[in-house]
């Protein structure tokens, strides 16, 4: 497979850290999980992986269980740019980045923290507008990033993992991918 380009960033020369969540439950679950942190690792420097965890699908529950992990990483993107490359690799692994929300797919790379910074554009908003809602994004976020707090709601990950719905859905498979 062709190899990504990560896009340049002149917004952002020194490195910053990032929480990513990644998702799927299309094809081989854990084999495209594995190869989205392969590519992401042409713009991120990946230093922490969660383990792996099996989740019902949220929103749109009639489709098949999702694999699911977060990693913590540092990137010298901008928060735009690190959105088009993570939009590139869903792209890539046969994500039809048009199909239907919430809905069936390979993979889903979603931009969690970005540094301590607020992020809000037209197609971007930082931190994930829905994470705090997400089982599935807080347990595996909170194998890596317990005691970060959450820059807008000023929570601990670990307490908003504690809090949210839907944890007994959320079934740790394995230690690492």
């Amino acid at each position: 497979m062709a190899e990504l380009t990560p896009p340049l960033s002149p917004s952002s020369t020194s490195a910053v850290t990032v929480y990513l969540a990644l998702g799927g439950n299309m094809g081989d679950r854990a084999a495209n999980l594995a190869e989205a942190i392969r590519r992401l690792g042409e713009a991120v420097e990946i230093d922490a992986q969660s383990a792996l965890y099996e989740t019902a699908p949220m929103y749109v529950t009639d489709q098949p269980a999702f694999l699911n992990m977060a990693v913590r990483g540092t990137t010298r993107l901008g928060p735009l740019g690190l959105l088009r490359f993570l939009k590139e690799i869903e792209a890539t692994l046969g994500r039809d980045l048009g199909g239907l929300r919430f809905g069936p797919r390979p993979i889903d790379v979603d931009i969690l923290l970005y540094a301590d910074r607020v992020v809000a554009e037209p197609d971007l908003e930082i931190p994930h507008p829905r994470m705090a809602e997400r089982a599935f994004v807080l347990c595996p976020l909170a194998d890596i990033a317990a005691d970060i707090i959450h820059p807008v709601l000023n929570r601990r990950i670990d307490a908003l993992r504690d809090e949210v719905p839907g944890r007994e859905t959320v079934v740790r498979i394995a230690d690492r991918l």
